[in-house]
């Protein structure tokens, strides 16, 4: 009984820690004690062995995870020096004009982020460039954040195939499948969110209008409008937008042509580039990150004269959001020793329900109790993965299905992401909450529920064991 207490104040800690903005290191090694104590797990074996290197370990994560979220962020780093990102929004801006706000916030973004741009590159760059459009819509900020989050936050996070996000890595590499796993569940599931979500943030402005709501500025406001300058110092968009169609062609074109024929048996330098790329599903997508960035000092002056300084601010970007990654978790490693989590993963498995919806339920159920997709999907995949492998589920769809499943509640209120968004947005969960919980927890939901009624209609993904 005392180590459920453990457990449970552990995690309800690190949530009321989260929420008042604690940093998440300090907070997430006093939450392993709660849960260690209770649960007769000695602190040294605790702080030295499970938090920091166990299967579960922080640092554990941090050093397999390392070099994409480096190349990664030196490839945001690159975007955002040379304003080609920039100049991408602006393009779309004036493309689609202040009639489609919402639009243009949400598909400038799903396109930073489905290239590998990193989220919070993203927001630093959409943000200063909505004010203006938010003051000329005058379009509340709330449905702004909103609208930007089903973008950069839910389909190309987890649904769409070949993305070097995160999520796509951690499975690719925990089930032995490439980033293209599911591609076709995950496309219905991506169409499935981005409807879902511009439906109801369109839904939302209009009623905004109806009540007299709109845009209310504050100081925040102004000074990262400032951020903005002239936009006719960013690059052409044609040009801009060559960088992300390296990444995604580097990262694509292989895919491509090892679907037209095998080349398992075939000798030279391009079939053993192609067969590396299939089985590196974390070299090879950092690989063209870096190739992303190094076009942007090819192509654009800015980044070109300080080459090494963005390579070197983008190494910097990189490591808090690494180690903020780790340090959740961590705290899951030293919660996967106790008895508790031990029992969940029996009861879990052992419930009549079908594979597919077990797999949903228990990503769902780790990912809000750590406020990390990523975190809640680690944890699956070096805990439960195996299990439903026996079970049946190919390999490819429970990829898909347990990536998608990670994107939905975990952006309870404690998430880091939607604290650190609302903080660059000037937002309050009070304010802004309520659309954010839609469109990146009820409707990712929602899309994942169908993708499985879906897999379950046409009788695909689960073989039953012999």
């Amino acid at each position: 009984m005392l180590g459920y207490l453990g457990l449970f104040a552990g995690l309800a800690l690190l949530i009321g820690f989260a929420l008042r903005g604690v940093n998440i290191f300090l907070a997430s090694v006093i939450c392993a004690l709660v849960v260690a104590i209770p649960n007769g797990i000695l602190v040294p074996a605790a702080l030295l062995e499970h938090y920091p290197f166990g299967a579960l370990g922080a640092f554990t994560f941090a050093g397999k995870f390392f070099l994409l979220f480096l190349c990664g962020a030196i490839f945001g780093k690159a975007m955002a020096t040379s304003q080609a990102a920039k100049s991408i929004a602006v393009a779309i801006t004036r493309g689609l004009g202040v009639k489609h706000t919402l639009l243009v916030g949400m598909v400038v973004c799903a396109l930073l982020t489905y290239g590998g741009v990193v989220v919070f590159v993203v927001v630093f760059t959409m943000y200063p460039l909505g004010i203006t459009l938010m003051r000329e819509a005058n379009l509340p900020k709330r449905i702004w954040c909103a609208a930007t989050s089903v973008g950069a936050g839910t389909f190309t996070m987890t649904a769409l195939p070949g993305t070097p996000s995160i999520h796509n890595v951690i499975s690719a590499s925990a089930l032995g499948t490439d980033l293209f796993a599911g591609g076709w569940i995950g496309i219905f599931a991506a169409v499935v969110m981005g409807g879902l979500g511009m439906w109801y943030v369109e839904r939302e402005w209009r009623l905004a209008r109806a009540k007299g709501e709109g845009f209310v500025e504050n100081a925040q406001d102004v000074r990262m409008e400032q951020l903005i300058g002239d936009p006719n110092d960013a690059p052409p968009w044609g040009l801009a937008l060559v960088p992300l169609v390296l990444v995604l062609g580097v990262i694509m074109l292989p895919r491509l042509i090892l679907g037209m024929a095998d080349w398992s048996q075939t000798e030279g330098m391009f079939a053993s580039i192609l067969r590396f790329s299939a089985a590196q599903p974390i070299i090879w997508p950092s690989i063209a990150l870096v190739i992303g960035a190094l076009s942007c000092g090819v192509l654009f002056v800015s980044a070109r004269r300080k080459l090494g300084q963005v390579f070197g601010q983008g190494a910097e970007d990189s490591i808090m959001p690494l180690l903020n990654t780790a340090a959740v978790i961590g705290f899951g490693g030293v919660v996967t020793q106790t008895a508790g989590f031990g029992e969940f993963a029996q009861w879990i498995l052992g419930v009549d329900m079908p594979p597919l919806l077990s797999v949903f339920t228990s990503v769902s159920t780790l990912s809000a109790i750590v406020g990390s997709s990523s975190g809640g999907l680690q944890i699956f995949m070096q805990t439960l993965a195996p299990s439903y492998l026996e079970m049946g589920i190919q390999p490819e769809i429970l990829h898909r299905i347990a990536a998608i499943a990670a994107g939905g509640l975990d952006s309870l209120p404690h998430c880091g992401a939607v604290i650190a968004t609302f903080m660059i947005m000037g937002l309050s969960h009070r304010e802004a909450y309520k659309d954010m919980f839609v469109v990146t927890v009820a409707v990712p939901v929602i899309a994942c529920l169908l993708s499985i009624a879906l897999l379950m209609a046409l009788g695909v993904g689960v073989t039953p064991p012999a």
